[in-house]
């Protein structure tokens, strides 16, 4: 994990959200909060972790990434003046497609 965060660092984008099973938490946590940052942890049924760094024309795109041996991310670029109720039902949506596609694996 720590690779896959350094990895994202470089390119310019942020940990915002932690999703966790309940198994997968305690693991986790013994990396360390350093890690985390102020990132946000939730649990969850899947282990993912979601990114998000500013985009072209000033839209915010993030990306959510499947913690797996097969990379898997899905993207979702917002508009500036996009609502935030908005971009939290476009993250579940996402977040769904990612369990759809983990279920299927």
């Amino acid at each position: 994990m720590q690779q896959i965060v350094a990895m994202y660092e470089r390119h310019g984008w942020s940990l915002r959200r932690i999703l966790l099973r309940p198994n997968t938490s305690p693991e986790i946590e013994v990396l360390g909060r350093e890690l985390f940052r102020d990132a946000e942890v939730r649990e969850a049924d899947l282990d993912a972790l979601w990114f998000a760094r500013s985009s072209h024309g000033k839209r915010e795109s993030w990306e959510l990434r499947l913690l797996a041996d097969q990379p898997y991310a899905l993207f979702e670029a917002f508009e500036v003046d996009e609502l935030e109720e908005d971009r939290e039902a476009a993250r579940r949506e996402m977040e769904n497609r990612m369990r759809d596609y983990a279920g299927g694996n």
